[in-house]
């Protein structure tokens, strides 16, 4: 029994690193290499080079040379398993422009086959989905590309180095590289920025939770009526706490009552409709356990 956890997990985590890979190693092709922007961190500087040596090198060969050997010394200095699957990542990543290739998937510049075509849609399209795939690894692993591989190699040695710092250091040099292999043009660097800003959003997003809510903090005398309602209207639990109000020093109750977004207006009527109420609420970006009320 003690052998399936694990190997369910590896499953999983396998399962996670391949649908990754895939996702951004679509973006890539479709959207990014063959229009003259880079991403961020070391697959810009793949990308670069890659722009840079005229496709003598296939662009795949570049990322699986300059991410790889990060993720082996990821691998033997900081965690065995993490290494392993970022370089699995990284292999589909580099795989998948190759299927499409095979199978006549032209990228968007092509398949538009227009000179005037919008590079500012190509980066757009890149920053979304390759940054669902970025969210996907950061929520499984913690790390999603050969940056943080090199965040975690100089942590390692100099415990006090800011990650944060030294991602945005990594990304800043690819943008000011940007503008003079592109031909030193404004476009590139403005669809590299975008590209950036855009896949960090996606990504904070998508580790603030899937399963989001609003958390109301409701202080009332009526806490049986109240809660009664909520649950038969909205479906959802509600945890009440007695309180005393200070300024008339009188004893209250605060129901605590988790909904979803769409709900909100609703909470809003039914706290109004009862006298001496009143309430706050704020974001839940991550709710565990049974949101909803057992019916």
């Amino acid at each position: 029994m003690k052998t399936k956890a694990p190997i369910k997990e590896y499953v999983f985590d396998i399962f996670y690193t391949i649908i990754a890979g895939i996702i951004v190693g679509t973006a890539y092709h479709f959207f990014q290499n063959s229009n003259g922007f880079a991403p961020g961190g070391v697959g810009g500087l793949a990308t670069i080079t890659h722009y840079l040596l005229a496709d003598r090198i296939s662009w795949s060969i570049l990322m699986i040379s300059f991410n790889l050997p990060i993720f082996i010394l990821v691998s033997a200095m900081i965690n065995k398993k993490l290494g392993l699957m970022l370089s699995v990542y990284m292999l589909v990543q580099s795989f998948i422009p190759y299927f499409y290739n095979a199978i006549g998937a032209k990228p968007y510049c092509l398949e538009n086959n227009q000179a005037d075509f919008n590079i500012v849609f190509a980066c757009i399209a890149t920053g979304v989905i390759s940054g669902f795939g970025f969210s996907l690894m950061l929520r499984r692993f913690g790390a999603s590309g050969g940056t943080y591989g090199i965040s975690a190699l100089i942590k390692k040695f100099k415990p006090d180095t800011n990650i944060a710092f030294v991602s945005f250091v990594m990304d800043a040099c690819v943008v000011f590289i940007a503008f003079f292999v592109y031909g030193m043009k404004i476009t590139p660097v403005i669809c590299t920025l975008l590209n950036l800003f855009i896949a960090n959003m996606i990504v904070d997003n998508g580790l603030s939770g899937i399963k989001n809510g609003y958390k109301f903090e409701i202080v009332t005398s009526l806490p049986n009526e109240l809660s009664a309602e909520l649950m038969t209207r909205l479906k959802h639990g509600v945890t009440s706490v007695k309180v005393q109000g200070m300024y008339s020093n009188t004893d209250k109750y605060m129901l605590v009552c988790i909904i979803n977004k769409r709900q909100i207006g609703e909470m809003m009527k039914i706290i109004k409709s009862y006298p001496d109420t009143f309430a706050s609420f704020e974001k839940v970006n991550e709710v565990f356990g049974n949101f909803q009320r057992k019916v």
